[in-house]
């Protein structure tokens, strides 16, 4: 009978420490699973905020080529408008024209000169 008893104990432990070693494993895959989770959603969070930040850079980027576009219309418009005045006899309106053109730009640099 005591053969039995030591059997059913050894079977009984065996089978204890068994169970402990898979809660353990267990218990160490859900701290993991969770670590995981957390670091999946803070690349997920981050992955749309990047997407947010390149949707408005494009934007401003659409906005700055339309600025360009109709800033060179301007400047190419001005620069007719002078080679209109240049093949013309008008020297001394263009002579005019191109000293308020310096002035401006003097002006406009003492400006940002004195920021």
């Amino acid at each position: 009978m005591r053969r039995a008893g030591l059997g059913d104990a050894a079977a009984a432990g065996s089978y204890g420490y068994t169970n402990s070693g898979y809660s353990v494993y267990e218990e160490e895959n859900d701290r993991l699973t969770e670590s995981l989770r957390s670091k999946v959603s803070a690349i997920k969070s981050l992955s749309i905020e990047i997407g947010t930040e390149v949707k408005n850079q494009n934007k401003m980027l659409s906005e700055m080529e339309n600025d360009f576009d109709s800033t060179g219309g301007l400047l190419g418009a001005t620069m007719g408008r002078l080679r209109t005045l240049s093949r013309g006899s008008q020297t001394k309106l263009l002579c005019y024209m191109m000293l308020f053109s310096l002035f401006v730009f003097f002006v406009i640099y003492w400006i940002i000169k004195l920021r």
